[in-house]
């Protein structure tokens, strides 16, 4: 008889002045794929129990703080401008941290890999960002770490970076078929109507 396996934990961080895209697309793509909720469960968490204004003025009410949610299984780290303060904050980056630890995945998606590199997940990784970002990522990481200036995303294993806005969405599909098989992340993209890039 086959052991149901439980929902995974899909959080998604937000923060002051994130790109809505990079957070919303993968959002959208791991509920695409969740087979009605049964394989991701699927939330917003930021560091503190207050509305987020993205970028452009959407104004977003997480459903988790960092101090409450639900232990991730799959951490999603948008970008976006804030991105430049939060990489700053310590108070996040630890939290990265710590929840790395413990996580089956990473994705950092546009210039969320600045707070990837801050928390000190990419060293001696291959690694990728918008490309308008590259020369600051380039500046955070050490020697051994790789930067792709080219690719969409790159996959680590358990840290999986994607280039800018609807490239996490790329990558999204790409972790939703690497933990589910490529049916269900073709069948995501066809649900989302989405023209699923993979390279």
């Amino acid at each position: 008889m086959e052991q149901v396996r439980q929902a995974r934990n899909v959080a998604v961080f937000i923060f002051e002045q994130v790109e809505p895209l990079d957070f919303a697309g993968p959002f959208e793509v791991f509920i695409a794929g969740s087979n009605r909720g049964q394989d991701f469960k699927v939330y917003t968490v930021a560091e503190k129990d207050a509305p987020i204004q993205a970028v452009g003025g959407l104004s977003i009410n997480p459903a988790y703080t960092i101090a409450n949610c639900p232990k991730p299984d799959i951490l999603v780290i948008p970008g976006g401008w804030g991105s430049r303060q939060e990489m700053n904050n310590e108070t996040i980056t630890s939290w990265v941290r710590e929840v790395s630890n413990d996580a089956e995945i990473i994705l950092s998606v546009c210039t969320g890999a600045l707070i990837a590199a801050k928390s000190k997940l990419l060293d001696g990784l291959k690694v990728t960002t918008n490309r308008l970002a590259i020369h600051e990522l380039r500046d955070l990481v050490p020697a051994s770490t790789e930067i792709v200036e080219e690719a969409r995303y790159v996959d680590n294993g358990k840290i999986v970076l994607s280039a800018g806005v609807s490239a996490g969405m790329d990558a999204a599909l790409y972790v939703v078929g690497k933990l589910l098989g490529e049916d269900r992340a073709r069948k995501a993209a066809n649900i989302m109507e989405y023209d699923w890039r993979r390279d």
